[in-house]
């Protein structure tokens, strides 16, 4: 049994953190990694050369969601990739950073419901203890980082993200405390 997991990047950096997990994954007998670009900083010839440069395939989805504002942005990625999926029906969806493309996806993965097609079970994964089964676990990577400005969007969509999540993945001390302060972790 394969684990079917979604990679979702939007911004180059994002890129630069998916690489060395995809590339990990894609080595892994149980993973079959799919790479989601939602499209939300989009520049065909920087994306190509860092798909070249960091040996990434071309992404397995292409959300093509473009510019406009937070709003219409968050909007868009969570219909488009609602979409994705109800199609392919992954198992993991891990988002990175803070753009708006992560906490729309985060969004569009904790409110989906496919218990049929799931490989992941509530009592497969019980070391995750608010884990409902019946929809992709959501893992947060690089969560916890906090600016404490919430006038900034990004750190809403940090926020929430982590509010989301099954699994969060911090990159630093600080972020755990931060979580714990929270009450998250």
């Amino acid at each position: 049994m394969t684990i079917k997991i979604h990679l979702i990047a939007a911004a180059r950096p994002n890129f630069m953190k998916i690489a060395p997990l995809y590339h990990a994954l894609k080595n892994e007998s149980w993973a079959e990694p799919y790479i989601v670009h939602t499209g939300q900083h989009y520049d065909i010839n920087m994306s190509d050369a860092f798909f070249r440069d960091l040996m990434l395939p071309e992404p397995h989805f292409h959300l093509g969601v473009g510019s406009g504002t937070h709003a219409e942005q968050t909007g868009r990625v969570m219909i488009a990739y609602e979409k994705i999926l109800m199609e392919t029906c992954p198992d993991m969806v891990i988002v990175v950073g803070d753009v708006n493309s992560t906490v729309a996806c985060a969004l569009a993965t904790t409110k989906i419901s496919y218990n049929q097609h799931s490989k992941l079970s509530r009592s497969s994964v019980s070391s995750i203890p608010d884990y409902p089964g019946g929809r992709p676990l959501l893992a947060h990577l690089e969560a916890g980082l906090r600016s404490f400005d919430r006038s900034m969007p990004e750190e809403i969509n940090r926020l929430v993200t982590d509010a989301l999540s099954d699994i969060l993945w911090t990159p630093s001390p600080d972020a755990d405390e931060n979580l714990k302060r929270e009450g998250i972790l």
